[in-house]
């Protein structure tokens, strides 16, 4: 294990730990998250079902899984961060990208340094059987970083470790090595909700249990479709993603800063607002996201997250000069928009209008599966 962390430590993970591959304990709780459709449209957690729970199905031979952690809070961030976000949050025209994507696509960054660490093991042991993973498969990864003693599963259902706050990547080596297992941590999270307390459309329904539907992460990044009415208020001005049960934990206070280039802002996303964002074409949505976890949503799922932001500016009382450009600018885009699109505009341009519809009072609807 000494030899595995000086590897780790050289190719710049910030921590490597050792899990054995019996997750049984975390299929009850896997099958009722499903079975409550909290996945949302995300058809593919049903698909793979329990096979997440079962490293060893998944990757037949899979003995023992070497996750890592990798931080990913850019160098240049200050003590006051998680103010300075907060700050963000409450300038209504500014655009919020949650901080994990303002640099790299992190699913390279993390997958290369891994595949290095199991070269570097075949080294040193001969060849054997692995795989990578980095958010990229049916993997339960913050169970596997549980027992690897990477972290403990806080409320919010990230990993929490007391060093490093959430902050950070998880990625996994699945082997076919007898490794010797990591510790786990304990949980610190005691009787703090900050979390749940902070989520802007109350996603987290209970203490380690996330309902998708309702997430802005899910909604701004893995939902292709409207965003539910009752829903677009609360997104304020985030457009992808959203990082507030983060911002609320106390432990990330101790949030380390990466050592990576890959993780520094790019200019596009240092300070944005909405309407310069809202101003990119496809071809220059595809130029300023290239190698960003950003471009997968694809520029249509870009626009309907601004529109939504735009609408929520309009109401959320800027002065006339940034009302009149943003109106003007949805109005602009109106004649050329999808049909998708020009729903989301028409929402966004309700407050000039007279008062918006009456949201339904019911939570979305499953979709199918």
């Amino acid at each position: 294990m000494q030899q595995l962390r000086a590897w780790a430590d050289e190719l710049g993970l910030s921590q490597i730990g050792i899990a054995g591959v019996d997750l049984a304990a975390a299929e009850p709780g896997l099958r009722a998250w499903l079975d409550a459709g909290f996945h949302g449209s995300m058809a593919y957690m049903a698909r793979h079902g329990l096979k997440r729970a079962r490293p060893a199905e998944l990757v037949p031979g899979t003995v023992s899984v070497i996750g890592a952690r990798l931080a990913y809070l850019p160098a240049q961030a200050d003590g006051d961060w998680r103010a300075h976000e907060w700050q963000r949050l409450a300038r209504p025209a500014d655009a919020a990208v949650s901080v994990y994507a303002r640099g790299r696509d992190y699913h390279k960054v993390l997958r290369a340094r891994l595949q290095r660490l199991a070269d570097r093991i075949a080294e040193a042991v001969g060849p054997f059987g692995h795989r990578v993973f980095c958010d990229s498969a049916p993997v339960l990864e913050v169970e596997l970083a549980a027992r690897a003693g990477l972290g403990w599963r806080g409320k919010h259902t990230l990993a929490l470790a007391r060093d490093a706050g959430s902050m950070f990547f998880l990625g996994e080596i699945f082997v076919d090595l007898d490794l010797p297992p990591t510790p786990p941590l304990q949980p610190h999270c005691g009787s703090c909700t900050a979390c749940l307390d902070a989520c802007p459309t109350q996603a987290i329904v209970a203490p380690y249990r996330v309902d998708a539907r309702r997430c802005i992460s899910y909604l701004t990044i893995e939902h292709d479709g409207p965003i539910p009415l009752e829903l677009r208020p609360l997104l304020g001005n985030r457009i992808y993603g959203c990082d507030d049960c983060q911002l609320a934990c106390p432990w990330n206070k101790y949030a380390q800063r990466s050592a990576l280039p890959d993780f520094e802002v790019r200019d596009a996303f240092a300070a944005p607002t909405l309407l310069q964002l809202w101003d990119w074409d496809e071809a220059q949505f595809l130029q300023r996201t290239e190698g960003s976890a950003i471009r997968r949503i694809g520029h249509a799922r870009w626009q309907r997250n601004l529109a939504v932001a735009l609408g929520n500016a309009l109401r959320a009382g800027i002065d006339d000069a940034a009302r009149a450009a943003i109106a003007a600018a949805l109005q602009a885009r109106l004649g050329r928009a999808d049909a998708l699109l020009a729903e989301h505009i028409g929402w966004a341009l309700q407050p000039l209008k007279g008062p918006p519809a009456a949201a339904p009072a019911a939570a979305p609807a499953t979709p199918a599966a």
